[in-house]
C-alpha cells in the first residue's frame, strides 16, 4: 500500500504538470481576447450549447493546437474550420489552446467507473 502511494503521488504530480495549459506555451489571457470568433460556435468559454460543435473547454492544450494545425494544413477536412484556422499563427494557436484548456468543462464522466 505504501509503495503504491509513493509511486502514485509523483506520477500524479508529473501528469498534472504535463497536462497544464502552461505546457502549451500560450497565454490564456491573450487567448481569451483572440477567442471572440470561436464563441459563435463553441461558446464564449468553449462550452458549446449546440451538440453540433465540440466543447473546447478543458481539452488538452496539445490536442487543441494539433487540431488547429491540422485544420490549417488540410489534414482535417472541415471548410469552416479551415477558414478559421488559416489566419492563425502558431502563437495564436498556443494562446487559444491555453485559454480553452484552462476553462472548466461542461463535459462530465460517469462517476461509477
Amino acid at each position: 500500500m505504501i509503495r503504491t502511494i509513493y509511486f502514485a503521488l509523483p506520477l500524479t504530480l508529473v501528469l498534472s504538470v504535463i497536462t497544464s495549459p502552461a505546457l502549451a506555451g500560450g497565454d490564456p489571457n491573450v487567448g481569451k481576447e483572440k477567442s471572440a470568433l470561436c464563441a459563435g460556435c463553441h461558446g464564449a468559454d468553449g462550452n458549446s450549447a449546440n451538440p453540433q460543435f465540440p466543447i473546447l473547454a478543458g481539452q488538452y492544450p496539445e490536442y487543441l493546437i494539433r487540431a488547429l494545425a491540422d485544420y490549417k494544413s488540410g489534414a482535417r477536412n472541415n471548410p469552416i474550420m479551415k477558414g478559421m484556422a488559416t489566419g492563425l499563427s502558431p502563437s495564436d494557436m498556443r494562446d487559444l489552446a491555453a485559454y480553452f484548456s484552462s476553462q472548466p468543462s461542461a463535459l462530465s464522466s460517469p462517476t461509477n467507473w
